[in-house]
């Protein structure tokens, strides 16, 4: 267990809150430039993240949390949590915590200069192996759950493409099976497996995609929209055939379907973030058919619908799910035309007396988390997933 921050610590972590606030953006950025002088420890992260600029704004953003919280730390649960399981997708263990440690401080005392005094680095150095404690902790309890699981594992591991299936207009499925012929651990509905790509010839890619089958112990399957400017996407699209090698970690991710939902289950997708909730549909229809379910997609058009045969079946398997789809364009008498909206939800599902689970782009995600608390639905019945580094920022 993590010792508790002195008060000193404390004290003085709280004072730089408003250097942070000027300079966070330009730390996190130094950081990442000295942390990427050793090229082993560039090569855990996701570059792509890095030439967009969007994780060092992220990490700003979370040290400057950090800070504002340091004396109410449970508030700082969930994102530790979600920090914790993005390890686990990336392989980072504990010794690669101290290159990030070294690298904030010299950061800190690079930025401030003379303002960074040795009592605020001596704090700040208190305060990151404070919370590098915590994560490395719940780390090794993640870690040591998964490789208790039949078909458990804890680091990368060789997959085939054993097949592809074109869902719709510009997105395909690809089932992946382990190469080593054994069985893999059951994904909770809604995990991500965190893919890289050397093995198939892209070096230092890495991408998070949802699982989208139906948890099991032989495979998994993940459906992947071409992104115009996508190099992992692209890839999987034009050069990973059946029997394309790639490596996964174990499937990860805080934003799951409860094991048994306790009341009504809301799933509202939009696009390809269809993805996990067809996985969770899949499982309400086999084990929970006493759970009232509403499931809510909305896409450009019936060409673009993936899965769209898959959710009809599971429906029909329930029994008790409604089956709600909306199209931009091309709609029909099975389907809504436009989009999606609030209005239209309060009318038509029980938002306050469900759980609702939504996953699709930025903007989508937005709105509705927005929207749900407005019509108040309660913050902890509203979860939500968005693959990219500034995911916190959603609902700000």
């Amino acid at each position: 267990m993590a010792r508790p921050l002195s008060p000193q610590t404390i004290t003085v972590v709280k004072a730089t809150v408003p250097a942070l606030e000027q300079y966070g953006p330009l730390i996190t950025e130094t950081m990442y430039r000295r942390l990427f002088r050793d090229d082993h420890i560039a090569a855990l992260f996701n570059q792509a993240n890095q030439q967009k600029g969007t994780q060092r704004l992220a990490l700003a953003q979370a040290v400057l949390a950090y800070a504002r919280n340091i004396e109410n730390l449970p508030a700082l649960g969930a994102a530790v949590e979600r920090i914790a399981q993005k390890h686990i997708g990336y392989a980072i263990l504990p010794e690669h915590y101290p290159f990030v440690g070294e690298a904030l401080l010299g950061a800190i005392e690079e930025v401030l200069g003379d303002a960074a005094t040795p009592e605020i680095l001596a704090a700040w150095g208190e305060a990151y192996w404070f919370l590098a404690d915590l994560l490395i902790a719940r780390e090794a309890t993640i870690r040591a759950s998964i490789a208790a699981q039949r078909g458990g594992w804890t680091d990368w591991r060789r997959f085939r493409v054993a097949e592809r299936q074109v869902e719709a207009e510009g997105i395909v499925s690809f089932l992946l099976r382990p190469e080593d012929g054994c069985p893999v651990v059951t994904h909770r509905p809604g995990q991500y497996l965190t893919l890289r790509f050397d093995a198939a010839g892209l070096p230092g890619v890495k991408r998070n995609y949802s699982i989208s089958s139906t948890p099991g112990d032989e495979s998994y399957r993940i459906t992947v929209k071409r992104e115009a400017d996508g190099e992992a996407s692209t890839f999987l699209h034009d050069h990973a055939p059946v029997g394309t090698v790639l490596e996964t970690t174990p499937p990860a991710g805080d934003f799951h379907l409860a094991d048994n939902p306790p009341r009504p289950v809301v799933l509202l997708s939009g696009g390809v973030g269809l993805t996990p909730l067809v996985s969770m549909l899949e499982l309400l229809a086999r084990q929970h058919r006493d759970v009232p379910v509403h499931y809510v997609h909305g896409t450009r058009s019936p060409a673009h619908h993936a899965l769209a045969r898959q959710v009809q079946d599971a429906a029909d398997r329930h029994g008790n799910i409604v089956v709600s789809t909306f199209y931009e364009s091309g709609a029909d008498i099975s389907a809504h035309p436009g989009r999606i909206s609030m209005d239209w939800l309060r009318i038509n599902v029980p938002l306050t007396e469900a759980d609702i689970y939504l996953c699709g782009p930025r903007p989508f995600l937005r709105y509705f988390v927005a929207g749900l608390r407005e019509a108040g639905v309660p913050a902890d019945r509203i979860h939500y997933e968005f693959f990219g580094p500034a995911d916190e920022q959603l609902a700000a």
